[in-house]
């Protein structure tokens, strides 16, 4: 795409938004940064390093409607009013990672799902990376798209992409699209209609060809309902906890099988994760590093030694006896209870935050069976109370993680866990996900 002498307007200072800044004004376009809230010290030295035009706590709405493209930030939502006056105008919106497209000559290995999708990213990468290949990390995880192919590009990426990223990308290609699974989750944005969401995670694979490969999850009946109704061209290699798959991968209580040209096999004790979910995680990676010709003795290798992403299911110390896990990344319900279906012993649960339209019940079971005692981390925490009083007979709120740790520490005996599982996004009172889980890090050493 030419951008000389052409307009871009740049929503989001973050990193993402700096680097798409950097490769536009590279590319030869006229380059406006544009962010409601302040810019962190160090992306706006970049801008001022890179002599791109932006400003901070405020729109000019007169300069941003006269853009030939924009590019927002994908936590923007659509009903924002801005957004809406873009729309109205006809002005072309796309994500970061459709425009870093335009300019890539890398191939694309991208991952989507309502779960397991970093994990799954960061567990592909690491094997590529073990077989000596130029890759990049990029999207929710690793570094801005953009700004690896400003820096000059590399042969392969291995993407993590959000809904809402997919949301504003056309013509952009996965070489390898990877769906782990998909679950209500940020129904909020979509009108509360699950079919809206499950076409924007099917928007993984715009623009595939016979070429291109699918790895998705055949255990999910979301995805099976929904391939049923599409006339797919790529090439598909599924992966299975349940059946044999004769192009894919599959695993019994003993071992995983990756069946792609040669077959490869391990023992699920092996696995460097552990839990159901993470033998589909790795089964999800293995695949992919096998399409693209990855031995099998690096594959296998790759699976054992990987060490899993901060915040999720993160071991932070044993007190007295006390397990504290941080699993802060688990913002959804089918996040914990993938958490909550891997302890195995009694559980102390910290949940709570923003709820995004929760349904409690489907951990009821889990939550009978392994938790001892509920610990509310948010500002309003009545329909978790709701939900498990009667359930469990210990629910108490806590205003701080500090305080959250301390009941924890207090609930729980030798022998037990304190599990750190929200359920929930963190905004209430933390900046992030990230924010949580090491506030919750840092009150646990402190004991």
């Amino acid at each position: 795409m030419k951008g000389e002498g052409k307009n871009i307007v740049i929503l989001g200072a973050g990193e993402s938004g700096v680097g798409a800044a950097i490769l536009a004004k590279q590319q030869g376009w006229n380059v406006f940064v544009s962010d409601i809230g302040g810019i962190k010290d160090d992306f706006k030295q970049e801008l001022i390093n890179h002599e791109i035009e932006f400003e901070e706590g405020a729109h000019d709405e007169d300069r941003i409607f006269k853009a030939d493209l924009v590019i927002k930030s994908p936590g923007i939502p659509e009903k924002a009013a801005l957004i809406v006056g873009l729309r109205n105008r006809e002005v072309k919106i796309i994500s970061e990672i459709e425009f870093a497209g335009y300019y890539s000559k890398g191939k694309k290995i991208c991952i989507t799902g309502s779960n397991g999708k970093t994990t799954t990213t960061m567990l592909t990468h690491h094997i590529l990376k073990k077989a000596g290949w130029d890759v990049g990390l990029a999207g929710n995880v690793g570094h801005s798209f953009a700004k690896q192919v400003a820096d000059g590009d590399h042969e392969w990426y291995v993407i993590e992409l959000s809904s809402f990223q997919l949301d504003d990308m056309f013509d952009f290609k996965a070489d390898i699209g990877v769906l782990t699974n998909i679950t209500p989750d940020h129904l909020d944005r979509y009108e509360y209609q699950m079919q809206k969401y499950v076409d924007s995670k099917f928007r993984i694979l715009n623009n595939q060809t016979h070429e291109d490969w699918f790895i998705y999850n055949f255990d999910d009946p979301v995805i099976q309902e929904e391939i049923k109704k599409r006339n797919l061209e790529m090439k598909l290699a599924p992966f299975s906890l349940n059946e044999e798959i004769k192009v894919g991968g599959f695993a019994t209580n003993e071992q995983i099988t990756i069946n792609i040209k040669e077959q490869l096999t391990m023992s699920i004790h092996e696995l460097a994760l552990k839990g159901k979910h993470n033998t589909q995680n790795s089964l999800a990676a293995g695949i992919a590093a096998r399409l693209v010709e990855i031995r099998k003795d690096i594959v296998r290798e790759s699976l054992e030694d990987f060490v899993n992403v901060e915040h999720r299911l993160e071991f932070v110390a044993k007190v007295n006896g006390i397990e504290f896990i941080n699993d802060s990344k688990a913002t959804n319900i089918n996040s914990t209870w993938f958490a909550l279906e891997s302890m195995e012993n009694a559980t102390v649960w910290i949940v709570g935050g923003v709820d995004k339209g929760n349904d409690y019940s489907e951990l009821m079971d889990l939550v009978k069976s392994k938790v001892k005692a509920i610990i509310c981390l948010g500002v309003d925490n009545h329909k978790i109370i709701e939900a498990f009083t009667g359930v469990v007979d210990t629910i108490v709120e806590a205003n701080s993680a500090v305080e959250a740790v301390a009941y924890g520490y207090r609930l729980a005996t030798k022998d037990e866990t304190v599990l750190l599982s929200p359920a929930c996004a963190s905004f209430d009172l933390f900046e992030n996900y990230e924010d949580r889980g090491t506030q919750f890090k840092h009150a646990v050493r402190m004991l």
